[in-house]
């Protein structure tokens, strides 16, 4: 590692930030509906059709009460009118049939709406991860990450599915089953909306406590997702120093942590069906009530009371559905919460105005009086200046932390300098595109990474339109040739995660590989060799002097026999360089290189 950030940074969660306003959140969610808006037209439409045909089955119901007891015909009270029984029936049964097929289709036509909706919102967030500075990721876990792009995602793409159409259909059938009340009986109205009140205050009450939980919630999966990616990711070195039980204790206590808030929040928002079914029985009890004096005064028939009720039930039933659908609502918003808080965060800076493409690059660097900290109050680098020229290798040692990667950093744009200047061919490096000044450069890391296709595929990594020659000619400048040749399917063999079916050290080779089939014209080696075995490590050196030849280079190693042939070597200290010169040069001053130098192979190598 080097310090904060960078390459070999560490990765620690940011900070919780408080939820969001929700009338806030579902605006912007609103953006992301996009094209399927027409198609959202389509469904309410049909939703409308279907309320209408919902809202004639009370209607027929309360006619079919009335044509048996004859009140609702010309027969004498007492007498069936089978006639209008009949079609009462009949109409019953194709409104409810009708019902259903419409239900299926607006169900089916949500279904693709929702999911290409998460889609773009799936997108945004991916792409968004492709533009946000390295600074963004040595400050988060990779598991809380992973969580935001798949448990929060899922968590919207749920909500979405579930919760727009039975919002959508519950408005309608709150506003048409309101509607038939008053037609019906303005009296049995006002008796079934004393309820309303205590239903609003109960759901808003419920919603205040919940929703911070449920947001508490989702941070504490993040926070199990990344404990389990890096347990995951780093089990060689957990069973190594067994430290299995302790990985379990920890993920226990982060489980509990989990498991803890989930309870409250799902006890807290369970108290909502059974107190609003509470207030459902009893405006139920207040229309029998208010029903029962009407239709003794002869005010009403029985048939208007039973559809009455009927009407009221579905009035009451989209208020229900929100209440079944509050879990997944209030989870849905604290994971889109999630997603907008990677969303809003600052990318890293565009090309200023008047950017110019870095052509031909020679390779001419120069730091001029540079400065930088990850944060402000601890610097890294102070005051550093060099002159690296075009075509020579520059190698950095030092300590672990003294800021050698840093200087890698800095030259590459991954971060950007507090004071000075970097310069690359006599301009500031920020006066350059990003996408042409990263192209000059080719980096092999200490720890290498390999991506999920074929051995073919990674050593084009940087090159996707290089011939198969030019792959293996790169192959065999790297010293892979030899192990390849070995692998049943040869270049096509397919890798695991990281390449996890090859050793560190063919990992590193085949990265090697990678930079010079990229053949780029400033070379950056972060102990590139380190994890190789000797007899290898002098093949690849032997390899990467054809490959450093006419190319800018810098060099970072604690192993100092791979660097002793650098143009310039530069001793890194606490941010400052302290000793510069080449390999003879500094062992004659007999100083800070000389007796690192010589505590790794003696005196008389040294000489």
């Amino acid at each position: 590692m080097a310090g904060r950030g960078g390459f070999g940074a560490g990765r620690r969660g940011g900070p919780v930030v408080k939820p969001k306003n929700l009338g806030a959140t579902l605006k912007r969610m609103w953006t992301y509906v996009g094209s399927e808006r027409k198609r959202l037209t389509v469904i309410f439409a049909i939703i409308l059709v279907d309320a209408l045909i919902t809202l004639t089955g009370p209607y027929l119901i309360g006619m079919a009460v009335d044509a048996m007891s004859g009140a609702g015909g010309g027969k004498a009270v007492g007498q069936v009118d089978f006639s209008l029984l009949q079609v009462a029936l009949i109409a019953l049964v194709v409104s409810y049939l009708a019902d259903g097929g419409l239900i299926f289709l607006q169900g089916w036509l949500m279904a693709g709406v929702a999911q290409r909706i998460v889609g773009r919102l799936r997108t945004s967030l991916f792409g968004k991860l492709q533009k946000l500075p390295i600074r963004f990721f040595d400050t988060r876990t990779h598991g809380d990450l992973m969580s935001r792009m798949s448990n929060d995602i899922d968590n919207v793409s749920n909500t979405v599915a579930q919760s727009a159409v039975q919002v959508m259909t519950g408005s309608v059938a709150l506003v048409g089953s309101l509607v038939m009340m008053i037609v019906l009986s303005p009296w049995l109205t006002l008796a079934s909306l004393i309820t309303v009140p205590g239903v609003f205050l109960l759901t808003r009450a419920i919603a205040r406590s919940t929703g911070p939980l449920f947001k508490e919630q989702q941070n504490r999966l993040g926070r199990l997702n990344g404990h389990v990616e890096e347990t995951i990711s780093g089990i060689h070195i957990v069973k190594a120093f067994n430290r299995e039980e302790k990985a379990i204790s920890e993920f226990d206590e982060v489980n509990a942590e989990l498991c803890g808030v989930g309870i409250k929040a799902q006890i807290r928002a369970g108290f909502l069906m059974p107190i609003m079914n509470v207030i459902n029985n009893i405006g139920f009890a207040a229309v029998a009530l208010v029903g029962g004096i009407l239709a003794v005064n002869g005010h009403i028939t029985v048939g208007v009371i039973a559809s009455f009720l009927s009407y009221s039930r579905q009035f009451v039933r989209p208020l229900t559905d929100i209440a079944n659908l509050f879990n997944v609502l209030q989870s849905g918003v604290a994971g889109v919460e999630r997603v907008f808080e990677v969303l809003d965060e600052e990318e890293e800076p565009e090309d200023p105005p008047g950017a110019v493409p870095l052509t031909n690059p020679r390779g001419h660097v120069v730091f001029d009086n540079v400065s930088f900290g990850y944060r402000a109050d601890v610097p890294i680098l102070k005051n550093v200046s060099f002159d690296s020229a075009e075509g020579t290798s520059t190698a950095f040692i030092g300590p672990t932390g003294a800021g050698k990667t840093t200087v890698v950093n800095l030259i590459t744009r991954f971060y950007d300098v507090t004071e000075g200047s970097i310069r690359i061919d006599g301009r500031d490096i920020r006066d350059y595109t990003k996408d042409s000044l990263r192209r000059a450069f080719g980096i092999v890391l200490q720890d290498t990474y390999l991506f999920s296709g074929t051995i073919k595929d990674n050593i084009k990594y940087g090159k996707p339109d290089a011939s198969d020659g030019e792959v293996e000619r790169a192959a065999e400048l790297a010293n892979a040739a030899a192990f390849i040749a070995r692998l049943p399917l040869r270049y096509d063999t397919p890798l695991t995660e990281n390449g996890g079916n090859l050793s560190q050290g063919q990992r590193q080779l085949l990265a090697i590989a990678r930079v010079i089939l990229a053949d780029p014209s400033i070379l950056i080696l972060d102990e590139a060799t380190s994890s190789i075995d000797t007899r290898t490590e002098l093949h690849i050196q032997d390899a990467l002097r054809g490959v450093l030849r006419g190319r800018t280079s810098f060099l970072i190693a604690h192993r100092l026999n791979t660097i002793r042939d650098a143009d310039t070597i530069m001793v890194v200290d606490r941010g400052a360089i302290v000793e510069s010169g080449s390999h003879s040069e500094l062992m004659g001053r007999r100083g800070i290189y000389y007796t690192m130098f010589t505590n790794q192979f003696g005196a008389v190598a040294g000489g």
